[in-house]
């Protein structure tokens, strides 16, 4: 099954549950796409000491899990993004909801 993740804000425990249940959809053997906007591209500066949001983002990667952020939220943001979170488009979030067999977001 493939499985979209949209993330859109930076509350510690969302985004840490939400990357939490897209590494669980790559270990159940789903292709799993997640892709950050608004606050969302806000992942890599959430420092919380219960909620290890960059190491869950690290192993999705490492898992093969494929996150795009939103250029528009970066650029207002200052950031070009990064290898965590790199600049995509709203045509990538686009084909992320027409191509995925579900769609969850936090």
């Amino acid at each position: 099954m493939k499985v979209g993740v949209i993330i859109t804000q930076n509350n510690p425990e969302q985004v840490f549950t939400a990357l939490r249940f897209a590494n669980f959809a790559l270990k159940e053997g789903d292709k799993v796409s997640v892709f950050l906007a608004a606050e969302g591209v806000d992942l890599e500066t959430i420092n919380d000491p219960c909620f290890d949001v960059l190491g869950q983002a690290k192993s999705f990667i490492q898992g093969g899990g494929n996150i795009q952020a939103c250029g528009s939220c970066l650029k207002l943001r200052d950031s070009d993004g990064s290898e965590i979170c790199p600049l995509s488009t709203m045509k990538e979030m686009y084909t992320i909801v027409k191509e995925s067999d579900r769609v969850v977001t936090f």
